[in-house]
Formats: structure tokens, C-alpha cells, sequence
């Protein structure tokens, strides 16, 4: 039994997983605002850690600064997962492993464990990990969250209609999911994201959700 366990938590696969997770858990929003704004976005505004409330609550004291760390906190989310694919890619690791990976930081950044599992929202983790697993749908459907935050100025909305427009544009492009036969991770990855959206949802409902301007 021990031999089991120590071979289970040796396995590079399974080390890889939970590095995964913990660098993807790390909140780069709410580090950032709290170095150079000195403010706890996570009592703020919406609470989340995401680009998003990094906007909203550090553009009340400086918003030069606030655009700053939005776009550096959206660059950071992306890439802590996109990165951790491109290692596994070069590793070797099989197409499922990579989805699972995929699905392992979307979890992290989501459920953070230095955030006694309280995280953010998955969006820009989640275009980081599939720009490098399906570039062409999320290119469209960052094109699409453009679109959408210009005219409509509300970022939960945006996001959720690139969301599905990413669901459509994908089964478009691909019959299936390349190398693995089924779009399970897709699912899974669009379930936690409307997931941790609920709280949005519900206020989009009640025409109580916030203008970004």
C-alpha cells in the first residue's frame, strides 16, 4: 500500500498535475493590486481577483494605474496556463493529458488554494490554455469579446457570449476534439466558467450587473 502511494505521487504525470495546479492557483490580480495600489481587490468591488475588478477598484484612486493592471493581470492569467500547456507539449504528454492539464489550471486559477479555494473566474486562464489548444475558436471568440465589451461595456456579459460563440465556433472547426474523439474537456471547461459566473448571471437577470466604462 505505501509503494502504491509513494509510485502514485512520484508519477511525473501526477507531479505535473498538481504543479499545475498551484501555479495556475496563484492570484495575480490581487498580488498586483495589492503591491503597486496598495488595495485588497478581494474586498472591493465584486471581490473577484480577475482583470475586471482589478479595473473597477484600483481606477478609483489612480486610473492610469488601473488600466495597467488589468492588462497586465489578464497577460499573467493567460499565460500561467498557455505556459504550463507548452511545457507539457515539449515534455511529450499525450493530447487527453493536455485537456486534463487545461482543465487542472482553469481549476487552480478558479478555486485557488491560497485563497482557501476562492478564486477567479476562468475566462482569461481558460483563452490562455485553448489559444494554444484550439487558437483558431479562441481567436474568434476573443474577437468576439471585443466586440461585445465595446458596445456592451459589461465584462461578465462579454464573456459569456464569447463563451458560447467559442462552443459553436468549435464544433464547427472540429467534428471532435483533435487526437481524443470527444469534447467532454470543452464541457467541463464551459461548466465551470458559467459556474463561477452565477453570481453575474443572476445580476445580468436583474439588470443589477455593472458598466465597465
Amino acid at each position: 500500500m505505501v509503494n502504491v502511494f509513494i509510485n502514485f505521487i512520484t508519477d511525473p504525470h501526477i507531479v505535473y498535475y498538481i504543479a499545475t495546479y498551484l501555479i495556475c492557483g496563484i492570484p495575480f490580480g490581487l498580488l498586483l493590486a495589492k503591491k503597486y495600489a496598495n488595495v485588497n481587490i478581494q474586498e472591493a468591488g465584486s471581490n473577484s481577483i480577475g482583470a475586471t475588478n482589478v479595473l473597477r477598484v484600483v481606477k478609483e484612486k489612480d486610473p492610469k494605474l488601473a488600466k495597467k493592471l488589468a492588462v497586465i493581470t489578464v497577460l499573467f492569467d493567460a499565460l500561467k496556463g498557455a505556459i504550463m500547456i507548452l511545457i507539457a507539449k515539449a515534455i511529450g504528454f499525450s493530447d487527453a493529458a493536455l485537456w486534463l492539464i487545461a482543465i487542472i489550471s482553469i481549476l487552480g486559477h478558479c478555486f485557488s488554494p491560497y485563497l482557501n479555494f476562492e478564486g477567479g473566474k476562468g475566462v482569461a486562464t481558460g483563452a490562455g490554455v485553448l489559444l494554444v489548444l484550439l487558437p483558431i475558436a479562441t481567436l474568434i471568440s476573443i474577437a468576439i469579446w471585443f466586440i461585445c465589451a465595446k458596445f456592451l461595456k459589461i465584462s461578465s456579459l462579454s464573456s459569456l457570449v464569447a463563451l458560447i460563440a467559442f462552443l459553436i465556433a468549435s464544433h464547427i472547426l472540429y467534428p471532435t476534439l483533435p487526437n481524443i474523439d470527444s469534447y467532454t474537456p470543452l464541457y467541463i471547461i464551459f461548466f465551470i466558467v458559467i459556474y463561477k459566473h452565477i453570481p453575474n448571471i443572476m445580476r445580468l437577470i436583474k439588470k443589477e450587473e455593472k458598466q465597465v466604462v
